[in-house]
């Protein structure tokens, strides 16, 4: 096609790339990859898709993303793309543990499951970096762990972690290049490069956000979409996270009403007394922290530990430990919990990427929130999740850690309504969600005309575990065969 054809775009060379698979060895960014990268049923392997950094100008730098694919166990009917969600979740390493819970399900028996580092995220090139060993550790108050409300953040603040992380991270224009619309681009590049004319991809959390927005920028190439633990399209981040903190407070609730079955449980038995016995436990850590391992262990770490353990029950009997453990003066249990859910390795000095890339990502995608909006997420936090109050009095003037980004709101909110073409696509969403409610999934599959699967019980995302045959039952079939049964579909833990 001579070069000045119109339809010899910049962007076609992208679309037309064959990818060379070698071992994942080199992809490695962890100790956990290289752990539990050998696990898979079929021997992963590895490649890079070559991408424009900015997708308005596809003739100037490049992006490296790093793909995996495992091989179905029989006759493959295509690929399945999987992202776990985050945002910064490790895309190559979650696919390696899905291949594994689902290795006797019918998805990975017909489907090669495929699997990304999104934008800024572990192996993709560049990927978002921040740290330096003489600048930033763990204790850093910009990068808040989970349940860290508004830190007190100054310009100065926010201008040198723009500059520290555009140092590490390829620059400005990379930083910029890091929303979910610039990855679902890069996803409809990788279909193509796989050879597949339609899309199936399996999204949990924020990969319930990612294939939205795919859907949203390319309908016509939407084959089958299934959307777990699905994040709201209609709500903007405050109100996001005012839902979110809320699930935790009824996910907080549900772990103190096991506990109090126990004979020993730190909560008591009483229902009306479990948070204030929960503050009593935790609040002194603000000025008092315990010892754990070669660390200390605060307010905001031990919350941290205990959010991550509610994601799922069968972390319950950890924070049990750990708050029996605060009461003995030691902070090792929930200093784990912290560190698993945040990213941080375990000396509290260095991180995997994926607390700094969910900033990046948020801050591309979502409006940054003014000091009154931050001052009043605090107060209606702690009025609706009061099991997170620090029992401070939290009067520090608040400033978004994205006040300086490059590129903020990219992501448009509402998102993904009515769009015209999309086929059928399935929502599922767990009734005790603590971190994406059910009613966000409800409304999610309003908006997509999708069909809503409503899954009874606790914990965040379903699909990919393997622990439920109903839940199992029903995605493979729709896969596989695009059937859905009539009527309200529903499935218990």
């Amino acid at each position: 096609m001579p070069a000045d054809d119109p339809q010899n775009k910049p962007i076609d060379r992208y679309h037309t790339q064959e990818l060379v698979w070698e071992s994942c060895e080199s992809y490695a960014v962890t100790a956990l990859d290289e752990q539990y990268f050998p696990l898979a049923p079929n021997q992963p392997e590895c490649a890079r898709l070559e991408v424009p950094m900015d997708y308005s100008d596809p003739e100037g730098e490049t992006a490296s993303v790093a793909v995996v694919r495992i091989a179905a166990r029989g006759e493959s009917m295509g690929s399945l793309l999987y992202n776990p969600g985050g945002p910064g979740g490790a895309g190559l390493l979650t696919t390696m543990g899905a291949s594994v819970t689902l290795g006797e399900s019918a998805i990975t028996e017909r489907f090669d499951l495929v699997g990304f580092d999104p934008r800024g995220v572990g192996a993709t090139e560049p990927a978002v970096d921040c740290y330096s060993e003489d600048s930033t550790t763990a204790g850093d108050k910009v990068f808040e762990r989970l349940g860290s409300i508004a830190p007190a953040l100054t310009e100065a603040d926010t201008q040198a972690l723009v500059e520290r992380c555009a140092e590490g991270s390829g620059g400005i224009n990379a930083l910029a290049n890091m929303g979910s619309r610039t990855t679902a681009k890069d996803m409809d590049v990788l279909r193509e490069a796989l050879g597949e004319e339609k899309l199936n991809f399996l999204g949990q959390s924020y990969g319930s956000r990612l294939g939205s927005v795919y859907a949203e920028e390319f309908p016509e190439n939407v084959r089958a979409m299934i959307l777990d633990g699905a994040f709201d399209p209609t709500l903007q981040l405050q109100d996001r996270l005012l839902a979110s903190y809320t699930g935790f407070q009824v996910a907080f609730d549900a772990m103190a009403a096991s506990c109090a079955t126990q004979h020993d449980c730190p909560l008591g038995t009483d229902p009306a007394g479990w948070t204030a016995a929960f503050q009593a436990i935790l609040q002194p850590l603000g000025e008092s922290p315990v010892p754990a391992l070669e660390e200390e262990v605060n307010f905001e770490v031990a919350l941290s530990g205990v959010m991550g353990g509610l994601y799922s029950p069968d972390a319950w009997p950890r924070i049990i430990t750990g708050l029996q453990e605060v009461q003995q003066g030691r902070g090792n249990e929930l200093l784990a919990l912290a560190y698993g859910i945040s990213g941080f390795e375990g000396d509290g000095d260095t991180s995997d990427g994926s607390t700094e890339a969910l900033m990046a990502i948020n801050c591309v995608d979502e409006d940054e929130l003014s000091a009154d909006d931050l001052a009043a997420l605090r107060t209606d936090t702690y009025e609706q999740a009061p099991f997170m109050d620090p029992g401070t009095d939290v009067t520090e003037a608040a400033r978004s850690h994205c006040a300086d980004w490059p590129e903020t709101g990219e992501l448009g909110i509402p998102y993904a309504h009515e769009i015209e073409g999309l086929p059928a696509t399935l929502v599922v969403s767990t009734t005790g969600d603590p971190t994406t409610p059910h009613s966000g999934g409800i409304r999610l599959a309003e908006s997509l005309g999708s069909s809503l699967l409503t899954v009874e019980g606790e914990g965040h995302t379903v699909v990919s575990g393997g622990a439920s045959p109903c839940v199992d039952e029903i995605a493979a079939a729709y896969l596989i065969h695009l059937e859905l049964p009539e009527g309200e579909l529903a499935c218990t833990l």
